[in-house]
């Protein structure tokens, strides 16, 4: 699908409005995927089934390709840009088979600060519209999911009160035959745990019963919150269970959907088996003696996998210049693990010799991530890694003033100064040394802005260089499509054919405690702070047996501290860790670093104001 190139370059929406895809189905075909392996959605967009695996277990894996960046500024450095720019030069240019495994946005930074995130320029996918906004569906299907989790947890808390009597809680819990309460299979697979043999409940003690149907849920130390895909930091901290009829008050609060464990469960596992196991693991919180409670115990881990059973299947889409896309899992590496799905990488490895995959924001956030929970949940490595690196970012490091979205970039970002951009090298350079560092080639990405100078971008080259890059190539995605970014994939190829020991940071049977400090010092800290809250987690999950799961930190992505405003590539602080969660589903430990929150908020003129639908041809406006 050849690109005409116009100038000056259109808006994003503008672009991908007068693009024309080709039907899915007719792309499908042409990748090898099979009429009955897809379910179309529109003529645009299709789910691919998970059989298709099977049909393909014998196929090699192609060679994946992830993309990470240096430390952003809060208006990205356009590393999904180059990600699609990286696929359509690898697809339409260099004729290599290629796929692109990308996260579905959250609608909380569309409508709030950042715009859309399916590219820019001359290098999206499309429709981009759908890919912005509801797509399938997934995201509704995990808030669903979650938030019916939140309500059985309330429920259950509700009935052990109202009904302090076994006989009338086991009624209430048990199904009916014949008028007669029988167990459910949550409630055998409970006995078997319990090691209780009965055959009905009426051949239960008292204490037996207790135990079966009783979970004595503690409500002051219930970690499940409620999430909505919308950035409403009004819902950080709410009370429940003021209703009129049935006052049972409680304090909770709200995450964005995308920090759902169930997200994050989506994104790992293995398939809708897979995901019935893991969800069933959820911890929701302790009881009243300070045992774990699980989504299994509550009884609804069935109904969660009922509601994700579609959203189980990754969704196909397209770039601008026609190379296929999976698009599955959402983002956030700061407040979640930030990678695109398991099983769409499954999918694409069998079906290209390249695929391209994005870990959100910077190495120290979403390729950390990559390499440490997702790399060891799949068995996948990766053949080389892209590090994506901007003038604008870099001479902010280097002490330029403060960027701020939906503000004005001052002079300084828009002309040249090297002596700026010099001192804010070392951002990249430890970027680099420690993608390194992971034992895979690192090749450094200038994603070209139109003030950028020649002299800049030899500067950053040079350095890229001398601080271990096995290539440093400008890339002009945004305004040249694939054909700006050939050098950079030609570049990729030959990275990707290099001996390579992909390994992790470190070593998964580490305490807790000693795998957090590896990841703090690999972003420059001298050590590690518990508040008391944070310490007593720490005992905990470590005395529950949870010791052995990777690390998932919450961190701000504007530094390589947990303080924004520290800039560039700090040494001798310390690393606070201000709270813990167990996400057992997921498979690890969710420690909160600083003041970073899992439900972000609006900005004064939020991105919405600008979003409109034309009545007249019924187009989208504004979105980016």
């Amino acid at each position: 699908m050849p690109l005409e190139l116009k100038r000056p370059v259109p808006s994003d929406i503008a672009i991908a409005q007068n693009s024309v895809p080709r039907p899915i189905a007719e792309l499908a075909e042409d990748i090898g995927i099979l009429t009955h392996e897809l379910e179309p959605y529109g003529f645009t967009k299709a789910k691919v089934t998970l059989d298709i695996r099977e049909r393909l277990a014998h196929v090699k894996n192609g060679h994946m390709v992830v993309v990470t960046a240096i430390t952003p500024t809060p208006l990205g450095e356009g590393k999904t840009t180059v990600t699609i720019g990286l696929s359509q030069a690898l697809g339409a240019h260099l004729g290599r088979a290629v796929f692109t495994c990308i996260r579905q946005p959250s609608m909380g930074p569309t409508f709030g600060i950042k715009g859309g995130a399916a590219g820019g320029g001359y290098s999206q996918v499309i429709p981009m519209e759908d890919f912005n906004l509801h797509l399938t569906g997934d995201t509704h299907a995990i808030t669903a999911a979650n938030n019916l989790l939140a309500a059985a947890i309330d429920s259950r808390l509700l009935y052990e009160n109202k009904q302090p009597d076994d006989e009338k809680l086991v009624a209430g819990l048990c199904k009916k035959v014949d008028g007669k309460p029988v167990f459910s299979g949550y409630h055998l697979r409970k006995m078997a745990r319990l090691g209780i043999t009965a055959a009905t409940p009426a051949d239960l003690t008292p204490e037996q019963r207790r135990a079966v149907f009783r979970l004595d849920i503690d409500p002051h130390n219930i970690t499940w919150n409620r999430v909505l895909d919308v950035n409403d930091k009004m819902l950080r901290k709410i009370t429940v269970g003021l209703g009129d009829e049935e006052k049972f008050p409680r304090n909770t609060g709200f995450d964005i959907a995308v920090a759902s464990e169930i997200m994050a469960v989506l994104a790992l596992c293995n398939g809708l088996e897979d995901f019935r196991e893991r969800a069933r693991k959820m911890v929701i919180g302790f009881s009243t003696t300070g045992q774990p409670i699980t989504a299994d115990d509550i009884g609804v881990a069935g109904a969660l996998t009922v509601l994700m059973k579609d959203a189980v299947k990754p969704n196909l889409m397209q770039t601008l210049e026609g190379t296929p896309v999976l698009v599955h899992a959402g983002p956030f590496a700061n407040i979640a693990h930030g990678n695109s799905s398991v099983i769409a990488d499954q999918i694409a490895l069998k079906l290209a010799d390249f695929v391209v995959t994005e870990a959100g924001f910077g190495s120290d956030i979403g390729f950390e991530k990559f390499a440490n929970i997702k790399c060891r949940a799949s068995g996948l490595k990766p053949s080389c890694a892209v590090v994506v690196a901007t003038v604008r970012a870099l001479k902010m490091h280097g002490g330029g003033p403060k960027v701020v979205a939906g503000k004005a970039l001052d002079a300084v970002y828009k002309n040249e100064n090297l002596e700026i951009l010099a001192a804010g090298m070392p951002n990249l350079e430890r970027h680099i040394k420690n993608v390194a560092s992971y034992g895979i080639p690192v090749v450094v990405a200038i994603n070209n802005f139109a003030t950028d100078t020649e002299a800049e971008i030899a500067l950053i080259h040079d350095a890229a260089l001398k601080a271990g890059a096995f290539a440093a190539v400008k890339s002009t995605g945004w305004a040249d499509g694939g054909a700006g970014v050939k050098a950079l994939a030609e570049a990729v190829v030959r990275a990707c054919e290099q001996p390579s020991q992909f390994k992790h940071l470190y070593d998964i049977n580490a305490s807790i405690e000693s795998k957090i400090l590896s990841i703090a010092k690999s972003y420059g800290a001298d050590g590690v702070d518990y508040t008391p809250e944070a310490a007593a987690k720490l005992k905990l999950f470590t005395d529950l047996g949870y010791a052995n799961l990777p690390i998932c930190m919450a961190k701000t992505h504007l530094s390589f501290s947990d303080q924004a405003d520290l800039k560039g590539a700090p040494t001798g602080f310390r690393l606070t860790i201000r709270d813990m969660r167990a996400s057992l589903g997921a498979g690890f430990i969710y420690p909160l670093v600083g003041t970073m929150r899992t439900m972000p908020g609006l900005p004064a003129r939020p991105a919405f104001c600008d979003v409109d639908i034309d009545m007249a041809t019924g187009r989208i406006e504004g979105l980016f």
